[in-house]
């Protein structure tokens, strides 16, 4: 019962760290990254479709993404898509592939993101003492209903604070990484 847990609590936390990075990977930070386009569909004989299935995606320079269709007839599509993202770039058609040049970012629009990576961070935070406390409340539980003697529920409690204190240490590290990404020049 102990374990269980402590080991669901883990995995749930763990799980906060991984959608920070999955977030974060969509920040773009001046150089060509393929994640940015995860979010975007493209509509394929009437159905929405996620980009990836429909083209490959590769960085043949630090700051291009060359998009290549696999089905030509896709490629007007695609460049629609892009243009009505957020993503703020400019799609050139050149026929059969599609490039996307990254503009180096400015020092205003650098901190901005870097504010962006801060709250993002804040939000996986939250999430690991949502975690924490449902795990905390679980062991109330166990011990309310004498599943679990006062010693056990006591050590479940130290338990559960050393895996929220090592899971928010991830998520700082996290945000520390993407953030000197950000800044460096």
């Amino acid at each position: 019962m102990a374990n269980a847990i402590i080991e669901s609590a883990k995995e749930r936390m763990s799980k906060a760290g991984d959608a920070l990075r999955r977030e974060l990977g969509n920040i773009r930070a001046g150089v060509a990254n393929p994640s940015i386009l995860r979010n975007i569909t493209v509509e394929y004989y009437g159905a929405e479709t996620p980009l990836n299935q429909l083209a490959s995606v590769t960085v043949p320079e630090a700051r291009v993404l060359l998009i290549t269709p696999f089905d030509k007839s896709v490629l007007k599509g695609i460049e629609q898509s892009i243009f009505a993202s957020d993503l703020g770039l400019t799609p050139a058609n050149d026929g059969s592939v599609i490039r996307l040049v990254i503009p180096a970012l400015t020092e205003e629009t650098r901190k901005d993101l870097a504010k962006e990576v801060k709250a993002e961070s804040e939000k996986a935070k939250v999430a690991v003492r949502n975690v924490r406390r449902d795990a905390m409340d679980d062991a109330k539980k166990a011990l309310k209903n004498n599943d679990l003697s006062e010693d056990e529920a006591h050590n479940i409690e130290d338990d559960i604070q050393k895996a929220t204190d090592a899971a928010i240490k991830n998520v700082d590290e996290i945000a520390a990484e993407k953030e000197k990404e950000l800044l460096t020049i």
